[in-house]
């Protein structure tokens, strides 16, 4: 008889182990990465028109950037130059009139025509600079509101229902207006 290769089962279940092992070895070792090669290159190129795109966004942003600040500044120098123009012809008379409509509460150049509505009792710094938002900025203003005017008030600024009439802000708004500092104090503390 011949004399086989191959002629126990530990012999055959070595030559498989082998088969497999080398089978595997070349795989992992083959140069067969052309697929992910391919991605990265697409992936590359989308980055890179990205990239591009991005540079001529930021561009035109900037661009865009310059004219608003330079139209900003046009203006200023128009809104600047009016209000020169209109300050030599009316400043005397303007803050007389300031003074007269809001009791002498004038602030002068960079608060006209406003009155301190935080020396009313209920009214504090932030609720006054929303009752500013809301086109309210004198005493005047306050002590005219009708019941109405004070229901609605009170709905925007979220406060309590009558807190207004409660807290007498017309009333309050009537002696700062007069210039009745004493009374005011006296009553509302």
């Amino acid at each position: 008889m011949q004399d086989l290769p191959f002629q126990s089962p530990t012999q055959f279940t070595a030559l498989v182990l082998t088969l497999i092992a080398g089978w595997l070895l070349g795989l992992g070792s083959a140069s067969g990465g052309r697929k992910w090669r391919e991605r990265y290159e697409d992936e590359e190129v989308e980055h890179s028109s990205y990239r591009h795109q991005a540079e001529i966004d930021l561009k035109e942003a900037n661009r865009r950037v310059r004219d608003l600040e330079a139209e900003c500044e046009r203006l200023k120098k128009a809104v600047t130059a009016a209000e020169a123009t209109a300050a030599t012809a009316a400043v005397a008379p303007a803050a007389a009139a300031a003074s007269e409509e809001s009791g002498g509460g004038w602030r002068g150049w960079f608060g006209w025509g406003r009155d301190n509505l935080s020396r009313i009792k209920g009214i504090d710094e932030a609720r006054e600079k929303r009752l500013n938002e809301l086109g309210i900025k004198t005493y005047r203003e306050i002590e005219k509101m009708t019941p109405d005017d004070e229901a609605a008030l009170e709905q925007r600024l979220e406060m309590e229902k009558g807190a207004i009439a409660k807290e007498e802000w017309r009333e309050q708004a009537a002696l700062l207006r007069a210039g009745n500092e004493d009374e005011h104090l006296k009553r509302f503390g």
